[in-house]
Protein backbone atom coordinates (compact mmCIF):
# COMPACT_ATOMS: atom_id res chain seq x y z
CA UNK A 1 0.00 0.00 0.00
CA UNK A 2 1.06 3.57 -0.53
CA UNK A 3 1.08 4.75 3.10
CA UNK A 4 2.46 2.22 5.57
CA UNK A 5 3.24 4.85 8.22
CA UNK A 6 1.08 7.78 9.34
CA UNK A 7 1.71 10.36 12.08
CA UNK A 8 -1.21 10.85 14.45
CA UNK A 9 -1.60 14.46 15.60
CA UNK A 10 -2.14 13.49 19.23
CA UNK A 11 -0.41 12.35 22.39
CA UNK A 12 -3.67 11.44 24.14
CA UNK A 13 -2.80 7.87 25.19
CA UNK A 14 -6.41 6.67 24.94
CA UNK A 15 -6.95 8.05 21.43
CA UNK A 16 -3.53 6.80 20.32
CA UNK A 17 -4.31 3.30 21.59
CA UNK A 18 -7.75 3.19 19.95
CA UNK A 19 -6.60 4.49 16.57
CA UNK A 20 -3.52 2.27 16.54
CA UNK A 21 -5.68 -0.74 17.37
CA UNK A 22 -8.23 -0.03 14.63
CA UNK A 23 -5.83 1.01 11.85
CA UNK A 24 -3.22 -1.58 12.76
CA UNK A 25 -5.56 -4.31 11.55
CA UNK A 26 -5.25 -2.80 8.06
CA UNK A 27 -1.46 -2.77 8.07
CA UNK A 28 -1.20 0.96 8.80
CA UNK A 29 1.52 1.81 11.32
CA UNK A 30 0.55 4.84 13.42
CA UNK A 31 3.04 7.05 15.27
CA UNK A 32 1.98 9.44 18.01
CA UNK A 33 3.52 12.92 18.06
CA UNK A 34 5.85 11.81 20.85
CA UNK A 35 6.93 8.72 18.95
CA UNK A 36 7.59 10.88 15.88
CA UNK A 37 9.74 13.24 17.97
CA UNK A 38 7.37 16.19 17.54
CA UNK A 39 6.78 18.60 20.40
CA UNK A 40 3.83 20.85 19.63
CA UNK A 41 0.73 22.16 21.41
CA UNK A 42 -2.14 22.78 19.01
CA UNK A 43 -4.92 25.08 20.20
CA UNK A 44 -8.30 23.53 19.43
CA UNK A 45 -10.20 26.75 18.83
CA UNK A 46 -12.45 25.67 15.95
CA UNK A 47 -16.23 25.92 16.16
CA UNK A 48 -16.71 22.41 14.73
CA UNK A 49 -15.04 19.02 15.04
CA UNK A 50 -14.13 19.30 11.35
CA UNK A 51 -12.29 22.60 11.88
CA UNK A 52 -10.32 21.26 14.83
CA UNK A 53 -9.38 17.97 13.13
CA UNK A 54 -8.18 19.76 10.01
CA UNK A 55 -6.22 22.31 12.03
CA UNK A 56 -4.36 19.58 13.91
CA UNK A 57 -3.59 17.59 10.77
CA UNK A 58 -2.47 20.69 8.85
CA UNK A 59 -0.11 21.87 11.57
CA UNK A 60 1.58 18.48 11.83
CA UNK A 61 1.80 18.19 8.05
CA UNK A 62 3.39 21.64 7.86
CA UNK A 63 6.16 20.40 10.15
CA UNK A 64 6.68 16.92 8.73
CA UNK A 65 5.53 17.00 5.09
CA UNK A 66 4.56 13.37 5.64
CA UNK A 67 1.11 11.72 5.77
CA UNK A 68 -0.69 12.57 8.98
CA UNK A 69 -4.04 11.94 10.58
CA UNK A 70 -5.96 13.76 13.29
CA UNK A 71 -9.11 13.11 15.25
CA UNK A 72 -11.41 15.59 16.94
CA UNK A 73 -14.23 14.13 18.90
CA UNK A 74 -16.69 14.88 21.65
CA UNK A 75 -20.07 14.41 23.20
CA UNK A 76 -23.23 16.26 22.17
CA UNK A 77 -26.15 16.17 24.62
CA UNK A 78 -29.43 17.15 23.02
CA UNK A 79 -30.99 18.57 26.21
CA UNK A 80 -27.99 20.92 26.46
CA UNK A 81 -28.29 22.14 22.85
CA UNK A 82 -25.33 20.03 21.78
CA UNK A 83 -23.01 20.86 24.68
CA UNK A 84 -20.28 20.06 25.59
CA UNK A 85 -19.50 19.53 21.89
CA UNK A 86 -16.08 20.80 20.84
CA UNK A 87 -15.44 21.75 24.47
CA UNK A 88 -15.85 18.16 25.68
CA UNK A 89 -12.26 17.75 26.90
CA UNK A 90 -12.34 21.00 28.88
CA UNK A 91 -16.02 21.18 29.83
CA UNK A 92 -15.25 21.73 33.52
CA UNK A 93 -12.59 24.34 32.73
CA UNK A 94 -9.66 21.98 33.27
CA UNK A 95 -8.47 20.19 30.13
CA UNK A 96 -8.60 16.43 30.36
CA UNK A 97 -10.11 16.17 33.86
CA UNK A 98 -12.58 13.39 33.11
CA UNK A 99 -13.99 13.19 36.61
CA UNK A 100 -14.82 16.91 36.82
CA UNK A 101 -16.27 16.90 33.30
CA UNK A 102 -18.59 14.03 34.20
CA UNK A 103 -19.60 15.68 37.47
CA UNK A 104 -20.51 18.90 35.67
CA UNK A 105 -22.54 17.00 33.08
CA UNK A 106 -24.45 15.10 35.76
CA UNK A 107 -25.16 18.32 37.62
CA UNK A 108 -26.52 20.03 34.51
CA UNK A 109 -28.77 17.05 33.80
CA UNK A 110 -29.91 16.36 37.36
CA UNK A 111 -33.50 17.43 36.66
CA UNK A 112 -33.71 15.93 33.16
CA UNK A 113 -35.85 12.81 32.81
CA UNK A 114 -34.45 9.56 31.44
CA UNK A 115 -36.31 9.84 28.13
CA UNK A 116 -34.85 13.30 27.52
CA UNK A 117 -31.19 12.40 28.11
CA UNK A 118 -30.35 11.50 24.50
CA UNK A 119 -26.83 12.17 23.24
CA UNK A 120 -24.33 11.24 20.59
CA UNK A 121 -20.59 10.83 20.40
CA UNK A 122 -19.01 12.38 17.30
CA UNK A 123 -15.60 11.74 15.78
CA UNK A 124 -14.11 13.50 12.76
CA UNK A 125 -11.00 12.12 11.11
CA UNK A 126 -8.82 14.42 9.00
CA UNK A 127 -6.06 12.95 6.85
CA UNK A 128 -3.43 14.74 4.76
CA UNK A 129 -1.30 12.80 2.30
CA UNK A 130 2.29 13.50 1.30
CA UNK A 131 1.08 15.86 -1.44
CA UNK A 132 -1.08 17.90 0.94
CA UNK A 133 -4.40 16.49 -0.28
CA UNK A 134 -7.06 16.09 2.41
CA UNK A 135 -9.73 13.58 3.41
CA UNK A 136 -12.45 14.18 6.02
CA UNK A 137 -14.62 11.46 7.55
CA UNK A 138 -17.25 11.70 10.29
CA UNK A 139 -18.65 9.00 12.56
CA UNK A 140 -21.48 9.17 15.11
CA UNK A 141 -22.96 6.82 17.68
CA UNK A 142 -26.22 7.51 19.49
CA UNK A 143 -27.09 6.74 23.09
CA UNK A 144 -28.16 8.38 26.34
CA UNK A 145 -26.59 9.81 29.46
CA UNK A 146 -26.96 7.81 32.65
CA UNK A 147 -27.63 9.14 36.14
CA UNK A 148 -24.34 7.83 37.54
CA UNK A 149 -21.00 6.55 36.31
CA UNK A 150 -20.84 2.85 35.48
CA UNK A 151 -17.86 0.79 34.43
CA UNK A 152 -14.10 1.17 34.69
CA UNK A 153 -12.93 0.88 31.09
CA UNK A 154 -12.58 3.59 28.45
CA UNK A 155 -12.10 7.27 29.22
CA UNK A 156 -13.82 10.63 29.17
CA UNK A 157 -17.61 10.39 29.24
CA UNK A 158 -17.60 6.62 28.63
CA UNK A 159 -18.92 5.79 32.14
CA UNK A 160 -22.02 7.92 31.47
CA UNK A 161 -22.76 7.09 27.83
CA UNK A 162 -25.25 4.24 27.54
CA UNK A 163 -25.71 2.22 24.35
CA UNK A 164 -29.50 1.57 24.31
CA UNK A 165 -29.55 -1.88 22.71
CA UNK A 166 -26.83 -3.12 25.07
CA UNK A 167 -27.97 -1.24 28.18
CA UNK A 168 -24.31 -0.83 29.00
CA UNK A 169 -22.07 2.21 29.10
CA UNK A 170 -18.97 2.41 26.93
CA UNK A 171 -16.98 1.97 30.14
CA UNK A 172 -18.69 -1.38 30.77
CA UNK A 173 -17.47 -2.73 27.43
CA UNK A 174 -14.08 -4.22 26.68
CA UNK A 175 -11.83 -2.18 24.41
CA UNK A 176 -12.52 -4.68 21.61
CA UNK A 177 -16.29 -4.31 22.05
CA UNK A 178 -16.12 -0.52 22.16
CA UNK A 179 -13.77 -0.32 19.19
CA UNK A 180 -16.22 -2.36 17.11
CA UNK A 181 -19.13 0.10 17.52
CA UNK A 182 -17.68 3.46 18.56
CA UNK A 183 -17.94 6.80 16.79
CA UNK A 184 -14.20 6.69 16.17
CA UNK A 185 -14.49 3.24 14.57
CA UNK A 186 -17.27 4.52 12.30
CA UNK A 187 -15.22 7.58 11.32
CA UNK A 188 -12.15 5.44 10.65
CA UNK A 189 -14.21 2.98 8.59
CA UNK A 190 -15.43 5.87 6.42
CA UNK A 191 -11.89 7.20 6.19
CA UNK A 192 -10.55 3.79 5.13
CA UNK A 193 -13.25 3.48 2.48
CA UNK A 194 -12.33 6.89 1.04
CA UNK A 195 -8.62 6.12 1.46
CA UNK A 196 -8.89 2.83 -0.43
CA UNK A 197 -10.85 4.38 -3.30
CA UNK A 198 -8.45 7.30 -3.60
CA UNK A 199 -5.08 5.58 -3.18
CA UNK A 200 -5.31 1.84 -3.48
CA UNK A 201 -7.47 1.49 -6.61
CA UNK A 202 -8.53 -2.07 -5.95
CA UNK A 203 -5.25 -3.22 -4.44
CA UNK A 204 -6.86 -3.76 -1.01
CA UNK A 205 -5.55 -2.54 2.30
Amino acid sequence: MKFSKIILASNNPHKVEEIKSILGKYGIYVLSLKEAGIEIEIEEDGKTFEENALKKARQVYKITKTPCIADDSGLEVFALNGAPGVYSARFSGEHGNYKKNNQKLLELLKDVKEEDRGARFVSVIAFIDDNGEEILARGEVYGSIGFEERGTNGFGYDPLFIIPYLQKTFAELSSEEKNSISHRKKALDKFLDLFEKKYLKGEGV
